[in-house]
């Protein structure tokens, strides 16, 4: 699991030394912060998913934070928040309000409010989309956090079965190898 990883994030000392974060070097010091370990990258997935459904442009920032705050893999929180996108967006956001009409029981069998971009510019699509998530109301305001958590706790359980499944297949191969040997 950690050659999967290390293939894919920045070494520490990369991120210490850029300009914008020397301020913060202090902060990033800490080994959790960048050693790949079971605990720290399920904790940084954990933390990516949860903020990852932050509305607006902040998951990133958010999951930086929580992650130097909790002591958890920073590149991997920061990167795990990239599975939201335009894509995928409005489906979590959907399912995120049929989780708060379910749990608040105001689902009263009513369509959703339909999205729709008619002659939209791009100005205006920002407008259109707040609209539509104001319309939402209590049911999305209930869903989302639920949605959150439970994104975060099974992505967190998710990487350490994974990692724990890996390091026993891991332990058999070596194992096979050392009786092929003898």
């Amino acid at each position: 699991m950690r050659k999967f990883f290390r293939r894919f994030l920045p070494h520490h000392e990369t991120v210490k030394s850029h300009r914008w974060l020397k301020p913060f070097g202090g902060l990033l010091h800490h080994p959790n912060l960048w050693h790949l370990h079971r605990r720290s990258v399920a904790g940084g997935v954990a933390i990516g998913l949860f903020c990852g459904l932050i509305p607006g442009p902040l998951q990133m920032i958010s999951a930086a934070l929580l992650a130097v705050l909790l002591r958890v893999n920073l590149p991997v929180a920061a990167f795990t928040t990239l599975y939201t996108n335009p894509l995928t967006i409005v489906p979590l956001y959907v399912l995120a309000y049929e989780i708060g009409a379910w749990v608040s029981g105001t689902h009263n069998g009513a369509p959703i409010a339909q999205l729709s971009f008619s002659e939209l510019h791009w100005h205006d699509w920002l407008s259109e989309l707040w609209g539509w998530l104001t319309m939402l109301g209590k049911p999305f305001l209930i869903g989302l956090p639920l949605l959150a958590f439970g994104l975060a706790i099974a992505g967190y359980f998710a990487v350490r079965v994974a990692w724990r499944v890996a390091v026993i297949w891991k332990w058999r191969a070596r194992k096979q190898r050392r009786m092929h040997r003898e």
